[in-house]
């Protein structure tokens, strides 16, 4: 189920979608399902680190240059390639995510109100998904359920929260994200977020400790670091401006009620990413999860008379 479903806005009219010409021979492998753990990177001794999203969001701070996009880029590569799950990218930058536009539902740039009804319709499939749980008696979807997960994955919170528009639509940008945070999970909407401003005007502690994953790469100083990853994390020795600023990539990763542990996150180039993306967007179209892109076109072919 896409963003398109159970909205009270006109949905986006889907129509068939051309046959692949027959020179498009490379079979669809088995495709990923986002219940499965996202490969994150190693840790302090080496050992790969896997990350399980399913029920839960994370968060991502740092200064510029961290590698928090790097991080969010390797989340929403797995998401891509999942059969189960669909994306809503939001980028104030759009060239950190941009290279998964094809791959997603729903793509929002640097539009504070193009970012605010996009959250008001992941609401709105959220609260129709549990109306859909109460009506059959159950608290949470479940694997190959009758719905697919949704990953919003937001570059930049700052950006959304504190830059564009003015305080009314800042504020209420804020209050949508953390609704969803808050709410979305059971109904398998995840959220990935990343800022490089690790402020409490950005990051207020209400929204802070509602994702369950928190990663902070190098901040500039112990202030920041707790904001990430919690208060009192400095004084008990975990502080991420004890980082090298030139080991991008690194940071204290955190789940809810654990400790911090170093992290090297791992890192897809440019180039890797392009490539990744282009399968998800090829194999989606074959296993019939059509793009906006698609969609239009499909609706400019006429069918033969």
């Amino acid at each position: 189920m896409s963003l398109t479903d159970t909205l009270p806005l006109p949905p986006i009219g889907i129509a068939p979608v051309p046959a692949p010409a027959a020179a498009e021979t490379v079979p669809v492998g088995p495709m990923l399902s986002i219940f499965d753990p996202i490969y994150l990177g190693i840790d302090e001794f080496g050992h790969p680190v896997y990350l399980p999203m399913i029920y839960r969001n994370i968060l991502i701070g740092g200064e510029p240059g961290a590698g928090k996009s790097s991080l969010l880029n390797t989340i929403v590569g797995h998401a891509a390639l999942c059969r189960d799950a669909r994306l809503c990218l939001l980028d104030g930058k759009q060239v950190e995510l941009g290279l998964w536009k094809d791959a997603a539902d729903v793509f929002v740039g640097p539009d504070i109100e193009h970012a605010i009804r996009t959250l008001r319709r992941v609401q709105t499939v959220m609260d129709n998904r549990y109306a859909y749980l109460l009506a059959y008696r159950r608290r949470k979807i479940g694997p190959n359920d009758v719905f697919g997960q949704i990953l919003v994955a937001c570059d930049e919170i700052a950006y959304f929260s504190a830059t564009a528009g003015d305080k009314k639509t800042q504020e209420l940008f804020s209050a949508l994200l953390r609704d969803i945070v808050a709410r979305g999970r059971a109904v398998g909407i995840i959220v990935a977020a990343a800022t490089q401003r690790p402020s409490s005007d950005i990051i207020p502690p209400s929204l802070r400790d509602l994702f369950a994953w928190r990663f902070a790469g190098r901040c500039t100083n112990d202030v920041s670091s707790d904001i990430v990853l919690g208060h009192g994390w400095y004084a008990r020795g975990f502080s991420a401006n004890s980082i090298d600023p030139n080991n991008q990539g690194e940071g204290y990763l955190i789940a809810e009620g654990g400790i911090p542990a170093r992290t090297k996150a791992a890192y897809m180039t440019d180039a890797d990413i392009i490539r990744v993306a282009d399968y998800a967007t090829w194999i989606r179209r074959r296993s019939g999860l059509t793009t906006p892109a698609e969609r239009r076109i499909a609706r400019t072919v006429r069918p033969a008379a």
